[in-house]
């Protein structure tokens, strides 16, 4: 779920400060970064540790689990962004449940990351979490920002950037219903086939 996005969600959080130029930044050999292979086709993101450290690990452990695989990009709107990370987004006969599912413990009860908002921007490719109303709940649901949307800066953990592929999200974000908030019908939409932990430079 991403919640609160129309409503500002005020926490009391001091902003982590970013000490790098998010724009121009771009991965240096050996660092870490997500290949997304879709449908549609490759997306590839680099990772901002610098600021989000404990959803980067997050995110590369669920990678590399292969919890991502197979999961569809459910939610997205045009101008804004498209949402995926669903493990039910597998499952086309529960589409209902798109957007309420997450990684659990061994209990059953549902794995959560604590927030870490920064003065990263929303801006165009930018790869955040969605969550519910709780600052604290963001689990394994991911959106890649489609258009800036600065209204997201600072109530969001935002945590990498697309550095190859933002074509391919041009694309997933038309299969979007503009009358349901976005919402995607099963027959339409993109699965992320797999996703991959590599190193930079990609062979």
């Amino acid at each position: 779920m991403l919640a609160g996005i129309l409503a500002t969600v005020l926490t009391g959080q001091e902003l982590i400060p970013v000490t790098f130029d998010q724009d121009a930044i771009t991965p240096q050999a050996g660092e870490e970064v997500a290949v997304m292979n879709t449908t549609e086709g490759k997306i590839v993101i680099m990772f901002f540790p610098q600021v989000a450290p404990n959803h980067v690990k997050n995110f590369i452990g669920l990678s590399n689990e292969g919890f991502y695989n197979g999961t569809r990009f459910h939610r997205c709107i045009a101008n804004f962004m498209v949402q995926g990370g669903d493990p039910n987004s597998r499952k086309l006969e529960v589409s209902d449940l798109w957007g309420t599912g997450g990684p659990t413990n061994a209990d059953g009860s549902r794995k959560n990351v604590n927030a870490e908002f920064s003065k990263l921007k929303h801006k165009r490719g930018i790869l955040s979490m969605a969550r519910s109303s709780n600052p604290n709940s963001a689990g394994s649901q991911f959106f890649i920002m489609h258009k800036d949307s600065p209204h997201l800066d600072g109530q969001y953990s935002a945590f990498g950037k697309v550095i190859e592929g933002l074509d391919v999200v041009d694309k997933i974000v038309k299969t979007g219903d503009p009358n349901a908030n976005g919402k995607v019908e099963p027959a339409k939409a993109i699965v992320l086939t797999d996703l991959k932990i590599q190193k930079w430079p990609l062979n």
